[in-house]
């Protein structure tokens, strides 16, 4: 097909955003677990000018992740990769979080540095969370940032017996994204290319609002209601982050974190909850 490649990971309200943000002019491959998810996407963002590719995928296999790199390469020049495929504390149990949002995030990092082009940039969807989640030692940071995929799931403080909650795994898991980020910012950087991470507070897509609707969700809004701004995010926010990170105004920014909250892990981290 030839062109620049804008790899979008999870065919949500975020990676919509994002391919409407940016999808203009290059070829969208948008890849997504859950079939009837991708035709809906694909059917919205084709109607909207954009030409798309889908491809499933389950960011949980090495091997499935790999084939969607080398799928992204055969479409032509990538030059742009946005991984927002997540499952958050009321969607889903401890060992499916760590697995989608922990190794997911490690196994695309991975396969996508060999195959991001020159001058290309990529960016993970982290979350709040991995701010304000309970301190980790130094040792169990580096753990997180440098053992490998294969091997992540098998750190002793991520085994059933420590890790007992939703909440806790999904703080770790998105803790890990900034410490992989980092990590990968290296290999990335050998390619010529540069890797960040966004963290969005609450936003306002289905995801968000099940968050809000849960056993957590007073909790949150005390969050938002004490924050600089005040309100729920959108994914156009988020859209409009990613396409910073990934411009050509950043081009001296890779290895760190955007948070993108509203203010919240400021409000927290300075006023008594």
């Amino acid at each position: 097909m030839g062109g620049h490649v804008l790899v979008i990971i999870g065919a949500g309200g975020m990676g919509e955003a994002v391919a409407r943000r940016l999808g203009q002019g290059r070829t969208v491959l948008l890849a997504d677990i859950g079939e009837q998810t991708l035709k809906r996407a694909e059917a919205v963002l084709t109607g909207e000018g954009l030409t798309v590719v889908t491809h499933a995928v389950d960011v949980t296999s090495a091997d499935s992740v790999g084939e969607l790199a080398v799928a992204a390469r055969d479409l032509g020049e990538v030059t742009q990769v946005v991984h927002t495929a997540g499952l958050s504390p009321v969607q889903a149990s401890v060992e499916a979080i760590l697995a989608v949002d922990l190794l997911g995030v490690a196994l695309v990092l991975d396969a996508f540095a060999p195959v991001i082009a020159p001058g290309g940039a990529g960016v993970v969807i982290a979350s709040m969370a991995g701010h304000l989640t309970a301190p980790l030692t130094p040792e169990q940071e580096r753990a997180l940032a440098t053992t490998p995929a294969a091997e992540l799931l098998q750190l002793p403080f991520l085994a059933p017996d420590l890790v007992t909650e939703a909440g806790v795994a999904y703080g770790i898991a998105k803790r890990a994204n900034h410490l992989r980020v980092m990590a990968a910012s290296t290999a990335w950087g050998q390619r010529g290319a540069r890797v960040n991470s966004v963290s969005p507070g609450v936003i306002s897509t289905a995801m968000g609002q099940a968050e809000l609707a849960g056993p957590d969700g007073e909790f949150m809004r005390r969050l938002i209601d004490m924050s600089g701004t005040g309100r729920l995010g959108t994914p156009g926010d988020i859209a409009g982050a990613t396409a910073f990170l990934l411009g050509p105004e950043a081009t001296f920014i890779t290895g760190t974190d955007l948070t993108v909250d509203g203010g919240v892990v400021a409000a927290a981290r300075t006023l008594a909850l």
